[in-house]
């Protein structure tokens, strides 16, 4: 997957015109594309980073949407809904800086084929999924193994869970968009 530069501006653009509308003038957005990149079936997240500090994060990994809907709700629930942090206020937003991660389907992977900084990691185990975004090992300098452990510690699983034959491990891969003001 290799967007150009204008379909990553508009992806950018329409992140922040979600969450402008709702946030704002607590309403949806009134027209989303679904033609071209923004019709396919693609899971997605929006982060949004305030002072340069994670302000939330909300992603979907198996799309029911298109993905110009899936980016408009991630990012209005970005927003509003991350347990972890206060919904975003209106004199927020004009500020906030926006990464949209458009992912690719998740597929099986051995946990020795696993590449920093080029895989997301999907662990599930029973009813229990964790997962964590290319970006999050490259950023925090996690090697292979403590990548596999904290996804195991996301799904809330013992951290050598990925070692179990009960756990399935999924690849993905993220064009990332942003941040940009």
């Amino acid at each position: 997957m290799s967007l150009s530069k204008q379909e990553r501006t508009e992806i950018l653009q329409l992140a922040r015109e979600s969450l402008r509308e709702a946030i704002c003038h607590k309403r949806q957005i009134l027209t989303v594309p679904d033609t071209g990149i923004f019709g396919l079936r693609r899971g997605a997240f929006v982060s949004l980073h305030l002072d340069g500090k994670l302000r939330g994060c909300i992603g979907i990994v198996e799309p029911a949407e298109t993905l110009g809907r899936t980016i408009a709700e991630c990012a209005v629930s970005a927003a509003r809904e991350d347990p972890r942090f206060a919904p975003l206020r209106p004199e927020e937003t004009e500020n906030v800086q926006i990464e949209v991660s458009v992912l690719t389907p998740p597929a099986p992977i051995a946990a020795e084929d696993v590449s920093i900084g080029e895989h997301g990691l999907l662990i599930e185990q029973g009813a229990r999924r964790g997962l964590l975004l290319p970006q999050v090992a490259v950023e925090h300098g996690l090697d292979r193994e403590r990548f596999l452990q904290e996804t195991c510690r996301k799904a809330g699983l013992p951290l050598d869970a990925w070692k179990s034959k009960e756990t399935r491990i999924f690849g993905f891969r993220c064009e990332i968009i942003g941040p940009l003001p």
